[in-house]
């Protein structure tokens, strides 16, 4: 005989396309989630800022941890933006809220972000240093230009490859966090919902660039800011795009 209550379908992923317009409304919710808590919030950015910092400073393996460290700490953002908008009490130590729930799927997240990025970046090493070399070899100012333009291709072959990682992983600490989705589920889940909604994310990433120019000039300042308020539209993103409870 079944139990009572009937237990509810898993979530699977499930995302629906929404207006250009919504990527003003995300960015608007960004700011009233930081503007309830804007001390907690810039001293969650202080902290997030030493830590790339630090790992920066070691060659290579830092670089490769920080990609290991960016869902664990996303969760713990997110996590954040779901207590303010579920008005309880926001803490500092709720940026470190990914190393307690859903650790494994974040730090698989992560590993897998890692492997990725680092993928990328052999390619576009192979590609810059095949063509500067075969360039300088031919030690002419034809070889110049066999150079420099490898280096772009180079670099813009990095951009195109990391774009449809950006997308995968763009929602996937928030469905691993609040849905227990699996760390490769959520990839898929996250990659799917941002192709769904090409139009309002490019809308949300000219608009980002434009606030990062900005927030950029008081000697990057302003990130302490905006660096909360983009994770307060990330949240809001999810919770427009995908159906969650």
């Amino acid at each position: 005989m079944e139990s009572f209550p009937i237990p509810a379908p898993r979530f699977n992923g499930a995302s629906r396309s929404v207006e250009a317009g919504n990527a003003l409304d995300w960015l608007r919710q960004g700011w009233a989630i930081f503007i309830v808590n804007p001390g907690a919030w810039i001293a969650m950015m202080v902290i997030l800022i030493v830590i790339y910092l630090a790992l920066s400073i070691v060659p290579l393996i830092g670089h490769l941890a920080a990609f290991v460290l960016t869902p664990l700490l996303a969760a713990g953002m997110l996590l954040a933006c779901q207590k303010v908008a579920h008005e309880k009490t926001l803490e500092i130590s709720d940026l470190f809220a990914g190393f307690q729930r859903s650790t494994g799927a974040l730090a698989t997240l992560g590993v897998l972000y890692m492997l990725a990025m680092l993928i990328v970046g052999l390619l576009v090493f192979l590609l810059a240093g095949g063509g500067l070399a075969g360039g300088l070899m031919m030690a002419n100012p034809v070889g110049v230009g066999v150079a420099l333009s490898s280096i772009f291709m180079a670099g813009l072959l990095g951009m195109l490859l990391s774009v449809p990682i950006v997308m995968a992983i763009w929602f996937a600490p928030a469905l691993v966090l609040f849905n227990q989705m699996p760390a490769v589920d959520a990839l898929k889940a996250s990659f799917n919902a941002c192709l769904r909604n090409v139009v309002v994310f490019l809308v949300y990433g000219l608009i980002s660039m434009v606030l990062c120019f900005f927030a950029a000039l008081p000697a990057g300042l302003g990130f302490l800011v905006l660096g909360p308020v983009l994770a307060g539209s990330v949240y809001a993103s999810y919770r427009d795009i995908f159906i969650a409870d």
